[in-house]
This record gives structure tokens, sequence and C-alpha cells, in this order.
């Protein structure tokens, strides 16, 4: 298991960028995890934010409250087609890498055999993002938090995900982790005639790539599998041809936007997972 230093590591920001276009290049994870056997009767813990509770998808657990698990999130699709020995649902919408270490992780032992996770975007600050870039009536304010979220993802976002990622692996040292990326909320210069500004679509997609090569190269040094969602949601996103995407806009109930629907969760996330198990 990798120690981290305490003190935050600065990863260049062509370093992120040369992340993101190695893993265009080379269609890095763009299928299902591996499939290694110790899945076979094993446990599985679905820990993670908003992108891994489900919120988005409706049919939610009402005595998960604010956490907002959703029937319809690839966790509990997984388990249900899977049926592992056992079954954790700890994802919980809002939470940073901090929550996740600190409130979810009481399920993992040596005998979890898997463990799936989408974590850093609330660290990044991406919901005040989306909200200053959907209120704000001119580019700049939106480019400016943008980049502050940028500057998070380069100078501070890599020491948390280790932190993170070191205590799963303290804690389930036989499971298979896979860390699932975030898709890009748009399709640039696609069908939206309204809405955001294609500056600040661009700038968006462009920050959430930043936030992927950031995950990248954190769960590569934990020997973690990173998947790449980008090629399952492609051709589904926001300004999409499709004439229902599988991410949400600016929605009803607001916390819903910007947020995977169920399509997005049993056709975009979950075919991303194990097979088997």
């Amino acid at each position: 298991m990798t120690t981290q230093d305490p003190t935050p590591r600065r990863v260049p920001r062509a370093a992120l960028l040369g992340a993101v276009i190695a893993l265009l290049l080379t269609g890095t994870a763009t299928t299902a995890a591996a499939e290694p056997d110790t899945l076979h009767g094993s446990g599985y813990v679905a820990l993670g934010d908003s992108y891994s509770s489900g919120l988005g998808a409706g049919s939610y657990d009402f005595g998960s409250g604010e956490c907002k698990r959703s029937a319809r999130a690839y966790p509990a699709l997984w388990a249900k087609a899977h049926s592992p020995k056992s079954f954790s649902f700890t994802a919980c919408s809002g939470a940073t890498t901090e929550d996740v270490r600190n409130g979810q992780l009481g399920p993992l032992s040596r005998q979890t055999g898997l463990v799936t996770l989408t974590a850093g975007a609330n660290d990044a600050g991406f919901a005040k993002v989306m909200q200053n870039c959907a209120v704000s009536p001119d580019d700049d304010s939106c480019i400016e938090r943008v980049n502050e979220s940028r500057a998070f993802i380069a100078d501070v976002l890599p020491d948390k995900l280790g932190k993170l990622y070191d205590e799963i692996g303290r804690r389930a040292p036989a499971a298979h982790v896979v860390v699932l990326g975030y898709p890009r909320l748009y399709k640039l210069n696609g069908s939206c005639r309204i809405g955001l500004s294609e500056r600040k679509r661009t700038a968006i997609d462009r920050a959430e790539d930043e936030l992927n090569a950031a995950t990248v190269q954190a769960a590569a040094r934990h020997r973690f599998a990173f998947v790449d969602a980008n090629p399952t949601f492609r051709g589904h996103e926001i300004c999409s041809a499709d004439p229902h995407p599988w991410l949400h806009s600016l929605t009803f109930p607001v916390e819903e936007s910007y947020h995977p629907t169920a399509d997005g969760q049993s056709r975009g996330y979950l075919p991303l997972l194990p097979s088997r198990g």
C-alpha cells in the first residue's frame, strides 16, 4: 500500500493535461473493470458521492435521508444482478473525500472483494461551479470559479485522494477497488441553443478532464482500477443529439441538476463494473 506524504503535492497543470491526453489516446479503462476471481462470493462495498449514491435517478431509499441513495444507482443495480455475499451501500450525496474517509468505510474488511467509488468533485467545489455558471450572466465569473477548482485539483486534491485510497487499502487489503471517473457534462458544439455559453461549457468539460486526470494518477499509485465514464456516456451528454440525455441539465428538484439520470446509472455507469461477482 502506498504511503502518502502529509504535505500536499502540487501536480503540474501540464502533467494533468498530459494524463488527459494519454487517457484519450490510449483508451485507458474504456471498458468494464477487470474481473478477478476473488470477487466470487465476496462482499461489495459502494462508497462515494452523489454520482455513486444515485442522486438524479429517483427511487430513493427513504431511510438514506439526504444521502439520496437510489435503487436505480449503479451499486444497487450491480448488487441485485450479482448477489454478492454482502452489500453495503454507504455512498452519500454531497460527500467529500474526507466525508468518505471518516464516515463511509466502516463496512470494509478483509472479506471485502469489491469496492467502487466516485470522489473528488465535491472537494473541488463543482456544485458551486455549476451554480455560479448557471446563474451568472457573463462568462468571466464562471471561468474564474472554474479556474479556482482547477487550481484546487492540481494543488490539493491529489493528497486528499491519496489519504482516502490509503485508508481503503488498509481496511480492505484483498479488495478489487474500482474508481469510476466523471463523464463530461456537455457535448461541445452540440444541439443546445439556450443555456450556458459554449465558452462556459468548454471550461467545465476541461475542468472535469483535469479532475479525471488527477484521479487516474492517484488510483495508479495505489494500484486501483480507474474506469473512464466518457466512452459509455459519449453521445448522451447535455447538448448531444440524444433527445433524452443521460445527464440532467438544470432541472427540478434543483439538487438533481448535472447528475446522471436513471439511464446514466444503468447504461452509463453499470457497464463499467465487473460483469460477474
